[in-house]
This record gives C-alpha cells, structure tokens and sequence, in this order.
C-alpha cells in the first residue's frame, strides 16, 4: 500500500481524501494556492505545499507545479479529487512517466470518456441507448443554428471538456443557440482550456439519474445502484438523493449493466459514474461518463457501505474489488443537500467574504465511510466540507460550503432529518443557499418524488423570495417567540434591579407580528409560565412550550407541544430575525399598548435604484458594452461580470440613456456597486 498520497485539489474534496487515507495509515499531501494558505484541507494534511496565486490557471491546473509538489515531498500517488486536473489526460501521463500511481482510471479511458463527442460514440457502438444529436465539432455560431434547426429545438449546447454546469446552455431558438454557443464556448475556454463544442437533442420533462461504477484492472467490475440529480439549477446540481424513487427494479438493473459494459469497453478501472437522462416512460439515454469521484459520491455510500474513496486507492494499488454484484445492498434512503455561497435572493448570484459564523448539525459519530449508515442509528447526519468559522469564501474557486447528507430507513423520513439539520445548520457573513434548500424539502412535489430537471425553473419561475409556512407553524413559531422573549425580559429585569423581592414585572399579554415574504399575522398571546416552561395561548390555541434557550443562543431549539423546533434567532428591537424551515421572518413580540402605537409608525422608503446599473454579485469585469450617451433598448447587453467561473450577463431592464459608466473591464467589484447611471 501507498505510504504517503498527494491530493492535487482544495476545499471540501480534499479534506474527503485525507479523512479516508488517514483511516487507512497513510500520509497526505496537500497543495495550495495563495487564497487557500489557511484553508482547511491544508492544515488537514500531513504535509502542505504553496504552488501559486489565487486563480486555478496559475496554480491548481498547472501541471509542473503539482509536478514539482510530487516530486518535493516523495508522494507515491495522487488523488485528483473532482475538478481542476481530475479528467485531464496530460496529468495522468505526466504521472505515469514519473511512475506515480494515478488514484484514477487509465489515461485511455480518461481521454474516450472525458471528451464527450467521442464517448457518445463508443456509448453507441457498445449498445448503449444515447440522445440525439450532432457529434461532430462547431465552428461557429452560425454553423451551431443551422445544426440546431436540423436536430429540433430545444437543443443542448455543451463543452466537449465542460462539467459542474460550465459550459452548457439551452437553445430553445435560433437567437438562443447564437448566443448560448459563444458564451458556452468562453466559460469552457476559461474553465478548462478547451472550448470545442456539441449539440444534442434536450429531452423534456427529463430525469437525471446516474449509475455510480467501481472497476478494478483485473477485469471485475460492478454498479453501486444509482444517484437521483434530477435537482438542479442552471444545469448545476443542487440536491441528490440514493436510490431514486422513480426506478423500478428492472431498469436500474438495465441501466447499471449498461453502464459497466461501457466501462469494460475503454478499460477503465477506478471508481466512475454513468450518466442517463430518464424520460416519464423509464427510457433512459446515456448523457456522458465522468471518469473521477462525483461530488455526490457519499449518498452512494450512505447506502451501499462502501468507502468509495478507500476502494478508489486499492484499485490503483493494484488489488481486487472485495465485492462482487451480488454482494451489493442498497440500504435506506440518503439525501445530500450542496451549501453553496450564492444568495436565493439575488437570483442566486455568488457571494464572497468572511464566514463568521459556521456551526453545522453535529454529525452522527458512530459512522464512517465503509460501514452501513443503517448501523450508527436511526438517522445519520454527515457533512463533508473544506471550510471554518473565520475562513474565507473566495471569488476564485467554486462556491460550494458544504455537502450535507442525512440517511434514513425511507425517503420520507431522510427528507424530515435534512429539514431538521437544515434548520439546525448556522451559516453567517455571506449568502447562501440554506433557505432554499429547506424550501426544497418541505415542497410536495419533491416529497412525493414527482420531480424532473425543470423542477427549480417550472416550481420558482421567478426566483426565490422565501417560504410561506403554514398557519400552524406560524401559530408554533409566534408560541416560541413569545416564551423567549419572556426569559429575555425576566433577565433583562433581573439585570437592571427592577425585580424586587421576585415581584413579578414581566407581563403576561403580548402582541407577536410576524412578517415575511407574502406572511403578516398579528397574534394575541398569553403566557401562563411555571418551572417547567409555559402554555402560551395564541388566537385561543394553547401551546406547551419548554426551552433550555439563553438570550444571546443563536440557535432556539425548543419543544413545542412536544415535538422540537429549531430555529435561527438574532435578536432586535422588541422582537426576533427568526429563520426556519426557508423563511426569514420578522417576529416583533410587544404590549398591547406598544402594538397600538407601533401601527401609527410611518414606513421607511426604500432608495431609488431605478436608474443605476448596480453589480449584483462581487466579480471581475469583463466587459462594459455601452457608453455614455449611448441609447439602450430593454433585453440590450450591458456588461458581462465574472464570479467563480461564471460569466454573467447584465441586460437592460427598459429603454434609457447612459449617462455615466463608473466601471471598466479588469476591475474588481463589490456587491451593489455601481456600474452605470441613467438619465
């Protein structure tokens, strides 16, 4: 066995790595750019090595500096984690003349399956159903309407190197496919180097399930069940769930064999995944084959106890698979929620800065990967993650905080755990997608598992706001608040000597406005309070309350009418900013008199922003296409804004004239600043 690995990736991927390899006894070496010098996977690992300035151009996928990383510190093999050089076959070359161990596949089946013009090809010849489509290169955007028009809208635009969501767009017309090519062909180029592109047919109403593979180089090879992704947002996956609860027994079967099959064809040999598109009759079409770890990896061995990443390095240390098909078992249900640092509601748009506050769920400590979730509990919770409290979210690199993953006997009940350790997780100093997320999961339609690819773009048309809680909850969460408060005003008295001889000076009738998006409810309250707790009447409704909650706790996890609520609290005047289950609520909790008076308050008017272009996210500019004096129309490009690999585009809300441009390309800017004045 290996004696000391070296991980050529960053963030949470890496820390995955080294949690497995150190379990195992063997060394680790992290490498690391400028912006990751305090990040976790370095302080993780046994050894750490600089190899240059923040952007991944310069640093990350820069063969010769891993190279020499290898090189300075002895490392026998190398982990590509996902991303960066994981599919690059120069890199696994470069190794294999340095005769080191590649924790990966072969470089053959590296370079027919990571380009996926090719790999639609032998997909093919291998009898694999596949979508339709045009396989050969496009030179132009003219060239990319004209095949778009012959295939059918709507039509896939893709990076032949493209993976995570770059480079991919959607043409539903011929203004579409013009500009959805060249901007998908400048996000691959800038992402990957490699800026060839394809089209396919764009199945409606699909389903994205993929089939995770281990082969070893002796021949054997099996299918761990599969991964429902069909959660994502601007083909970016945001929720993935083990096993799918669409497939019947007989076409995971199918598809799994198909997906080893096509594996045997190129010699692969590591841990693989096979992506299908599922339509609403279980016809399923092969997609591409990612040759590396998926980001969505731990629900596979949540619910098949197999540590793929132990098994990834065994296969490149030259063992057998210890399991054969027959021995796979798929137990339970896991569901991973991916935390990324873009703000629901801004669209979405990344966020950067200091986390300064990062308190996730306690993980079940009874499990590891290897070992069946089933035997740590009832449910499990795990978080793979590559980040602190205090530590930096950065503009260069992927905007993913944290893969949380629950595991349940059934769907329904890992669904509820995920709700619950979504309430429970703090996240504080940028935005996030923890709202949404949350939403997600208290949605019919994803609870039922009646859901497609379209599900964000067809369910959210336009964007988030926040959730609507039901009557009840509200009637709970008024009850909560209510007793807080009370705790908080008894402490507040005590401190300032207004409690003499324990007379009582906290009243008992209060007032609790909430406020949130399309949420206005005023409730009468009465708290009758005795040691342990207090039955809190709102609108005539009793509620038994109990609490262990401290003013200043930022997290209230209280029993109401015996079962928990976990909610968010930042205390404010007269009241509670109280976050739970994908809802930001204002939560005001006053006298009677003082709700009276507060209703004659005048409202404050928001600043006039109708006529400034403001950045909506921190980036880079690429472009201003405008000038002053100029005349726009509405829909009218703008200016292009960069942000963790992804170009933006800012259009034109209506017909104006520039009258000042504040931004040039190269410039750096922050959130809300801004980039042009009309008049």
């Amino acid at each position: 066995m290996f004696g000391k690995i070296l991980i050529a990736n960053r963030g949470e991927i890496a820390c995955r790595v080294i949690k497995t390899a150190r379990r195992m006894g063997i060394a680790t070496v992290a490498v690391y750019s400028d912006a990751d010098a305090n990040a976790l996977h370095v302080s993780m690992a046994d050894e750490a090595v600089h190899i240059g300035p923040p952007p991944a151009a310069e640093s990350y996928i820069v063969i010769d500096k891993v190279m020499d990383a290898i090189q300075s510190t002895g490392a026998q093999a190398v982990h590509p984690g996902y991303g960066f050089l994981s599919e690059n076959p120069k890199f696994a070359q470069a190794l294999e003349a340095e005769g080191i161990a590649f924790i990966g596949p072969p470089v053959g089946a590296i370079e027919a399956m990571g380009d996926k013009i090719t790999s639609k090809k032998i997909a093919a010849e291998a009898g694999v159903s596949t979508v339709p489509g045009h396989m050969g290169l496009i030179e132009d955007a003219e060239e990319a309407v004209k095949i778009s028009r012959e295939i059918g809208y709507p039509v896939m635009l893709k990076a032949s190197a493209g993976g995570g969501g770059k480079g991919m767009r959607i043409a539903w017309d011929d203004d579409d496919a013009r500009e959805g090519f060249q901007a998908s062909k400048n996000e691959a180029k800038a992402s990957f180097g490699d800026d060839r592109m394809f089209i396919e047919k764009f199945v409606t109403q699909p389903r994205h399930i993929e089939i995770q593979i281990l082969c070893d180089r002796h021949g054997n090879g099996i299918y761990l069940g599969e991964r429902e992704c069909s959660i994502q947002r601007r083909n970016q996956k945001v929720v993935e769930e083990a096993p799918s609860p669409f497939l019947d027994e007989g076409t995971r079967r199918a598809m799994g064999e198909q997906a080893v099959a096509l594996a045997k064809a190129v010699g692969y040999a590591s841990a693989g995944t096979v992506e299908f598109i599922v339509d609403g009759d279980r016809n399923f079409y092969f997609l591409e084959m990612n040759t590396r770890l998926q980001v969505e990896h731990p629900v596979t061995e949540l619910i098949t106890g197999v540590d793929l990443v132990e098994q990834m390095i065994r296969i490149a240390n030259g063992e057998t698979l210890p399991l054969t098909q027959d021995d796979v078992r798929l137990d339970g249900w896991a569901i991973e929620s991916r935390l990324y640092a873009e703000d629901p509601y801004r669209n979405f748009l990344p966020s950067i800065g200091r986390l300064t506050r990062y308190r996730p769920p306690a993980e079940t400590n009874a499990y590891a990967p290897g070992t069946f979730a089933s035997e740590a509990g009832d449910t499990v919770i795990r978080n793979d993650t590559g980040v602190f409290e205090g530590g930096e979210i950065s503009m260069f690199y992927d905007p993913m905080i944290a893969k949380l993953c629950t595991w349940a006997p059934t769907r329904i009940a890992a669904i509820d755990a995920m709700s619950d350790a979504l309430d429970r997780f703090e996240v504080e100093g940028i935005g996030h997608n923890l709202p949404f997320l949350s939403t997600v999961m208290d949605h019919p339609k994803f609870r039922s598992g009646d859901i497609t690819t379209a599900f964000i773009a067809d369910e959210f048309p336009n964007g988030f706001d926040g959730s609507v809680l039901p009557v009840d909850v509200l009637s709970r969460i008024a009850a909560a608040a209510a007793a807080m408060h009370r705790v908080a005003e008894i402490r507040r008295t005590r401190v300032s000597g207004r409690m003499d001889n324990h007379e009582r000076v906290v009243g008992d009738d209060w007032v609790v406005g909430i406020r949130g998006h399309d949420t206005e409810a005023e409730l009468a309250c009465h708290i009758a309070a005795d040691p342990g707790g207090a039955t809190v009447t709102v609108d005539g409704t009793a509620h038994r309350v109990e609490s262990g909650w401290t003013p200043g706790d930022t997290l209230a996890i209280l029993s109401v009418d015996g079962s928990d609520i976990a909610m968010k609290v930042d205390k404010v005047t007269h009241g509670f900013r109280i976050r739970h289950r994908g809802a930001d609520l204002s939560v005001l909790v006053l006298s009677p008199r003082q709700a009276e008076l507060t209703k004659l308050m005048p409202v404050k008017v928001e600043a006039d922003t109708s006529k400034l272009l403001l950045c909506p996210m921190p980036g880079l500019m690429v472009r201003v296409d405008v000038s002053e004096g100029e005349r726009v129309e509405a829909g009218q490009t703008l200016a292009v804004i960069e942000a963790m690999k992804m170009e933006n585009v800012l259009r034109a809300e209506r017909a104006g004239t520039v009258s000042k441009v504040n931004a040039a390309p190269g410039d750096s800017l922050a959130v809300d600043e801004v980039i042009l004045e009309f008049e």
